[in-house]
C-alpha cells in the first residue's frame, strides 16, 4: 500500500496529488504546486522548466487534468478516509478487502454487479461502468426506501380495506336480520296453517345470511393475507439494510412488491330481490286479513301500468297495501315522532322556486329557471327532495299543500334523475311510493301501480308516519284521519319527496 501511494505525491509539496496535471515532459505535479513554481520565477531566470528532468518550454504550457491519477489519487483518499473507522458497522465495511489484490474495495462494476478495488478498477473494468462503492450503496438504499414506502402504502390501503369489509360485513348482517324479522312478524299475524310456510321460509333467509357473510368473509381472508405478506415484504427490506455492501445490493435487488387483485369491499345482500315474491304475498294477505277483505275484493280489475301519472284522473287499478297499526293519542300522539325537514336545492326541478329558508317550494308559471347543473337534480321532473333521510326509527312531518295536485311520498336516493318519463316520479318505480292528491280522489301509487282510495280527497295538511322498522308508511289528512298505509321491508335510507304541480306550492310544517 505505502509503495502505491509514493507514486501519488506530488514531487513539490511532497503530498497526495490535488488536482493532479501532466506537462508536456510526462512528469505530473499539483496543478497549484506547478503553476505557483512557474509565478514565482524572478525576471532574470530562464522560462519555464520542469522541476524534475529540468526540460525547458518556450512558454508556459498548457495544464490538463490527468483523469487516471485523479481516479487513482480519490480511490486512495476515500481507503484512508476508512481506515480509523475500524470496529463498528462501518469499519467492518471500509476493511472489506478484494481477494486479488488485497486492496479496500472502493468502487462498484454494474457491469459485473460486483464491488471491485481501485487496481481491478484499472486492469479489470476499465471500460466498464463503475461508480464509488458508498454512491452504489446510496442508490440502492434510496431505492429500498422507495419500495419501503410503496410497501406501506399497499399496507395502509389494505388495512383500510380490511377494516371497511369487516364494517359492512356487520351492516349487511343487521339489514339480514331486520328482513328476518320482519317477515318472522307477518307471518306471526296469520292462521296456524301458516305456520309451517314460515319456517320454510325463515330457514331459507338463515341459509341465505350464511352463504352472503361466509362469501365475504372469504374476501376478508384474502385481504388478511395479503397483509400479511404485505408486512413481510417490509420486514424484508428492514433486514436488508443490515446487510453488507454487496449482500445488501444483490438482496435489494430481489425483493419484489407483492401486487394483488382488487378485492371488493362492498356488500350488497340480494336477499330482498330473492324474496320479492315472499314479500308481495304476505303484504296482500296482511290487508286482506287485518283491514278490506271485502272492498279489496270488490275493487279487482286488470292492473294499468300504462297510465300516465301526469293524468289527473288516472284509470283504478289495485296495488298491494297492507294496513298499519294505528297511532293513538292523534295530533298529540304522532307529534312524539315528529321530525325537522328541509327541501334540499341541489335535487330541485327547475320550475321550482324554494323559499322560506327551504321549507315551501312553488312551482312556478313563468317557466323553468337557469339553474346549476348537479347529478342530484331532476332535470325534466317536477320534483324535490328533502335533505334528511332515515334509516331506522319512528318519523312523522305535515306537509301544507296549496292545491290538490301533488305526489307526496318517499324514495331511495338512487330514484332516476336525468330520464324523460314517469320513471322518475315518486311512486312510479320500485324505488319510491307516494300518495297523488287530485281534486276528485286520492291515488296511492308504488311500482307505476295505483290504488284509489275512498277517503275524501280535499286535504290541505297531510301528515306522513314512516316507521322503518315495522316498515310502514301511513297518510293522515285533516284532523288526523288515517287514509292509507304502504307496507314494505325497507332496506335502503329513505327521503321525503314532492312531486309539484304547476302553480302549486308546498310547505314544510313546523307545527
Amino acid at each position: 500500500m505505502e509503495s502505491q501511494n509514493s507514486n501519488l505525491t506530488c514531487a513539490i509539496c511532497l503530498e497526495r496529488f490535488r488536482i493532479p496535471v501532466t506537462i508536456p515532459c510526462g512528469h505530473t505535479f499539483c496543478k497549484n504546486c506547478i503553476t505557483l513554481h512557474w509565478d514565482s520565477k524572478r525576471p532574470g531566470d530562464a522560462g519555464p522548466q520542469c522541476p524534475m528532468c529540468k526540460e525547458e518550454f518556450s512558454t508556459q504550457p498548457a495544464l490538463k487534468r490527468n483523469v487516471s491519477l485523479s481516479v487513482l489519487t480519490e480511490a486512495a483518499n476515500s481507503a484512508s478516509c476508512r481506515e480509523p473507522a475500524v470496529g463498528g458497522v462501518d469499519g467492518a465495511r471500509a476493511m472489506l478487502l478484494c481477494d486479488q489484490h488485497k486492496k479496500p474495495l472502493v468502487y462498484y462494476c454494474r457491469q459485473d454487479k460486483m464491488s471491485v478495488c481501485y487496481e481491478c478498477g484499472i486492469l479489470q473494468c476499465l471500460n466498464h461502468e463503475k461508480v464509488l462503492l458508498d454512491t452504489e450503496r446510496e442508490n440502492q438504499e434510496l431505492l429500498l426506501e422507495r419500495k419501503g414506502n410503496e410497501v406501506g402504502n399497499l399496507l395502509e390501503e389494505t388495512q383500510k380495506s380490511v377494516a371497511e369489509l369487516a364494517d359492512n360485513i356487520s351492516q349487511a348482517q343487521v339489514t339480514l336480520q331486520q328482513t328476518s324479522a320482519w317477515v318472522d312478524l307477518k307471518f306471526s299475524t296469520l292462521i296456524k296453517i301458516l305456520v309451517e310456510k314460515q319456517e320454510a321460509t325463515r330457514l331459507f333467509i338463515e341459509e341465505q345470511k350464511e352463504a352472503a357473510v361466509s362469501e365475504a368473509k372469504g374476501r376478508l381472508s384474502q385481504l388478511e393475507e395479503q397483509r400479511e405478506k404485505l408486512r413481510e415484504c417490509r420486514s424484508q427490506i428492514t433486514d436488508v439494510h443490515n446487510l453488507s455492501d454487496t449482500e445488501l445490493i444483490r438482496e435489494s435487488t430481489l425483493i419484489e412488491v407483492p401486487h394483488f387483485k382488487e378485492i371488493p369491499t362492498s356488500m350488497s345482500p340480494n336477499l330482498q330481490e330473492r324474496l320479492n315474491g315472499v314479500t308481495e304475498v304476505l303484504s296482500r294477505v296482511s290487508k286482506l286479513v287485518s283491514e278490506d277483505l271485502d272492498r279489496a275484493v270488490n275493487m279487482m280489475v286488470g292492473q294499468d301500468r300504462d297510465g300516465s301519472p301526469h293524468d289527473k284522473r288516472p284509470v283504478l287499478v289495485v296495488v298491494p297495501s297492507p294496513a298499519a297499526p294505528c297511532q293513538s293519542g292523534g295530533r298529540e300522539g304522532l307529534s312524539a315522532y315528529r321530525c325537522s325537514l328541509t327541501f334540499d336545492p341541489r335535487t330541485a326541478n327547475g320550475n321550482l322556486l324554494l323559499s322560506q329558508e327551504n321549507r315551501r317550494a312553488e312551482h312556478l308559471t313563468s317557466g323553468p329557471r337557469p339553474v346549476l347543473a348537479n347529478d342530484a337534480r331532476f332535470d325534466h321532473t317536477w320534483q324535490v327532495l328533502c335533505f334528511e333521510g332515515f334509516t331506522h326509527g319512528r318519523h312523522y312531518w305535515e306537509l301544507e299543500v296549496s292545491k290538490p295536485w301533488a305526489y307526496l311520498g318517499v324514495t331511495y336516493e338512487s330514484i332516476p334523475r336525468k330520464e324523460k318519463g314517469k320513471r322518475c316520479m315518486v311512486g312510479m318505480n320500485e324505488l319510491s311510493w307516494s300518495l297523488q292528491l287530485d281534486e276528485r280522489q286520492l291515488c296511492a301509487w308504488h311500482d307505476g301501480r295505483r290504488e284509489v282510495l275512498t277517503a275524501p280527497p280535499h286535504h290541505r295538511r297531510i301528515g306522513m308516519l314512516l316507521d322503518y322498522e315495522a316498515g310502514t308508511l301511513t297518510y293522515y289528512g285533516d284532523g288526523q284521519a288515517r287514509l292509507h298505509a304502504f307496507h314494505c321491508a325497507f332496506t335502503h335510507k329513505l327521503f321525503p319527496v314532492c312531486w309539484i304541480g304547476e302553480g302549486v306550492s308546498i310547505s314544510i310544517c313546523s307545527t
